[in-house]
């Protein structure tokens, strides 16, 4: 029975045989390792030509885990003692031109390209996007009246920064400023506000007016 790797010539050296057999073992056993990136780095690791489903499939895509961190994230596994936060949906391009995010998003994490100089497979190029994240554990910012997320929603409460702005603030009062007003209801046109509503919130998305009233 011949062996998937054979000396083509006689008076090869013993070395030279030795080093083709543990070659072919190497291949055919067909470990890999998986693929872990950074944003706004290099990956940490090469992607293997066979990748699970899940973890490491697509790089932090709907349902993949963070890690925490202050200036970059690592995706790991949600099962992991350092996993943060949960993709709740990923988007790519940038913030200002794609999709919003769910309203319950606590942050978001902006992605850079990234493209490995090496890549066996050809889909280790992580294109510009952007993931948004819900915390693995409380508090949840993005919670209607939680005082942050990316986004203000029904059940938020905001206080004026002059000039016609608002800034969101938690409802329990707790946050760096007192809560002035609370989004009760969203709406597609102002016209469509109750008449009990004292200030009109941007908030984007089909319904893109918040009726809010003093509190």
């Amino acid at each position: 029975m011949r062996t998937r790797c054979s000396v083509g010539v006689a008076s090869a050296l013993l070395m030279l045989l030795a080093a083709l057999l543990t070659g072919c073992q190497g291949s055919a056993s067909g470990a890999g390792t998986g693929a872990e990136g950074r944003l706004g780095g290099e990956p940490t690791a090469t992607v293997t030509a066979t990748r699970a489903s899940g973890y490491g499939t697509v790089f932090l895509g709907v349902g993949e885990c963070s890690s925490f961190g202050t200036t970059s994230f690592t995706e790991v596994a949600c099962t992991s003692e350092r996993a943060a936060a949960r993709v709740a949906a990923r988007h790519d391009g940038t913030v200002g031109d794609g999709p919003l995010c769910p309203g319950t998003t606590d942050f978001v994490l902006h992605i850079s390209e990234q493209r490995p100089s090496f890549d066996e497979d050809g889909d280790g190029a992580v294109p510009q996007g952007y993931a948004c994240m819900r915390s693995l554990q409380p508090p949840h910012p993005g919670d209607p009246g939680g005082g942050g997320g990316p986004r203000t929603i029904v059940g938020d409460c905001v206080y004026g920064l002059g000039a016609g702005k608002v800034r969101e603030t938690a409802c329990d009062g707790k946050g760096e400023k007192k809560p002035q007003y609370k989004v009760t209801t969203a709406v597609r046109s102002r016209s469509k506000c109750p008449a009990s509503t004292a200030l009109y919130v941007q908030l984007g998305g089909t319904e893109p007016v918040g009726c809010a009233r003093p509190v």
